[in-house]
């Protein structure tokens, strides 16, 4: 599974979004629903499966899948 597969299967168990109908330009609160909360365990779900640790101001930044991929691409360099 790719990195990106891996990223996306996370989102969808937020979401009713199979991760293969996902676009980078998605939004996570208005297109794909997320509470605050959601979006908190995401994070923390996120860097436990990716070994990152985020930071909360780039955090509150991302809006789309697009941007959190980059985000984690960052990261992970």
């Amino acid at each position: 599974m790719t990195q990106e597969m891996q990223f996306k299967t996370i989102i969808a168990q937020y979401c009713e979004v199979k991760p293969e109908d996902m676009t980078n330009d998605l939004r996570f609160r208005e297109d794909l629903g997320f509470s605050s909360l959601d979006f908190m365990s995401f994070l923390g779900e996120l860097e436990d499966t990716f070994d990152i640790e985020l930071e909360e101001e780039n955090a509150l930044q991302v809006f789309t899948i697009g941007e959190a991929l980059a985000l984690l691409e960052t990261l992970q360099q």
